[in-house]
């Protein structure tokens, strides 16, 4: 006869509350980060506005942001796997209200870029915990809980765009970025307490038809073509939506939208600010509505449908975007189709490589995040040119074109041929 596990009174509660309880504890967590990233164009103009950066100069600052927060959570996501989400959540939460501190009072670019580098290890940290937390309790339903953690990301800004946009005006883009980065910290670095991993006598006993012959190591998995594949496509998929997020207001105002007034059922709003919050709730719906889907049709067609519509979406938007509404709607339908991919490369990353190892290598791959945040800059440059930003949503829309058709006549026959 075998002693029983001993069952500590966090595992009590944990039992108690069930695995959903972590699910929406990394949901409040995510949703506290995502200012860092979806709230950034919102401070872009007041920024040069105050000293009088160029563009490209403030918007380097988004890429370091990205490029750090995504290129750190293989290293983070590895942490997580040996101790645990609890004390990467906790440290995180002190980084991410540090970071707005610093550009609270940021008055060279080289302090700017320090906040959005403590920013990004902050937000990378909350990432690989959440989501590798996820995909951990959730081995059944894994693109439906990949999805739900990255909903918070997604969405967890929507409700705090019109705050920031008016404490921006009465207050000062300083202000702003000190109060909402030491409440948004707070929040992280009090629930993360709660996160646990599922241990032995915790992991749920469900029954998945996802089952990879063995769980790979990141160094294992690195060694795959197929990696390199969902990596490639990643970064494809990426490129347009980090555009959008990062520089929605110079586009809006590029198009002459900006101001405009926007009438819906009755109600008139200024186009910029109502886009925002339009754009983060069809993202953060679109993360467990995918990942939903793909639990259900395969993750390889779903990220052809997926990936098909926003190209058509930012093709749209080049074209139609300097009418206030249709600029307002496309711009929705944009973040729509693109939030998906915070559900569907994790996902399929967990059901290739197992679980055991389901943060770090979700964080690797990941980093393709990173790599397509390079072009970020770069499309200021693009758009100032001759071809203006129609050039640009012409070239990220054909990127996603070709992932879409990389995810079924490359990605579906090379993880049939593995068995994977």
């Amino acid at each position: 006869m075998t002693d029983a596990i001993p069952i500590t009174a966090d595992d009590a509660m944990t039992l108690r509350m069930g695995r959903w309880w972590q699910l929406g504890l990394g949901v409040v967590c995510m949703s506290m980060i995502a200012n860092l990233q979806y709230g950034w164009t919102l401070f872009v103009n007041p920024i040069q506005d105050t000293h009088g950066w160029s563009l490209p100069e403030i918007q380097v600052a988004f890429s370091i942001f990205v490029l750090v927060e995504t290129w750190l959570v293989p290293i983070e996501g590895y942490i997580v796997d040996k101790v645990g989400p609890r004390m990467v959540g906790v440290v995180a939460g002190v980084l991410v209200a540090l970071a707005w501190v610093i550009d609270s009072m940021a008055n060279s670019l080289p302090m700017l870029y320090l906040g959005a580098v403590v920013a990004g290890i902050g937000a990378g940290a909350v990432y690989g915990a959440c989501v590798g937390n996820a995909l951990k309790w959730f081995p059944d339903r894994r693109g439906l809980a990949a999805g739900i953690t990255a909903m918070g990301f997604g969405a967890g800004s929507a409700l705090t765009v019109f705050p920031i946009a008016s404490m921006i005006k009465s207050q000062g883009y300083e202000a702003t970025f000190f109060k909402f980065g030491i409440a948004q910290g707070a929040v992280v670095f009090l629930v993360s307490w709660l996160l646990k991993a599922p241990d032995v006598h915790l992991a749920p006993k469900r029954k998945t038809s996802k089952v990879p012959a063995r769980d790979y190591t990141p160094l294992e998995m690195l060694a795959t073509p197929a990696f390199w594949v969902m990596f490639l496509m990643f970064a494809l998929t990426a490129v347009g939506g980090l555009i959008a997020t990062a520089q929605l207001t110079p586009i809006a105002k590029a198009y002459g939208v900006a101001d405009s007034p926007v009438s819906l059922f009755g109600l008139t709003l200024v186009a910029l600010p109502f886009a925002l919050s339009m754009s983060r709730v069809f993202n953060g719906v679109s993360r467990p509505f995918f990942g939903w889907v793909s639990d259900h049709a395969g993750r390889e067609i779903t990220m052809l449908l997926a990936f098909t519509l926003e190209g058509a979406a930012i093709l749209l938007l080049g074209q139609f975007g300097s009418n206030p509404m249709a600029f307002a709607f496309l711009t929705a339908f944009v973040f729509f189709a693109y939030g998906e991919i915070y559900s569907l490369f994790p996902a399929i990353c967990a059901d290739a490589y197992g679980r055991k190892f389901a943060s770090a290598n979700a964080g690797l791959l990941y980093v393709g995040k990173g790599v397509a945040s390079l072009v970020v800059p770069l499309s200021s440059v693009i758009a100032a040119s001759a071809t203006g930003w129609r050039g640009v949503f012409i070239a990220a829309a054909a990127m996603n074109f070709v992932a879409a058709a990389m995810a079924v006549f490359v990605l579906k026959p090379m993880r049939a041929r593995s068995g994977a």
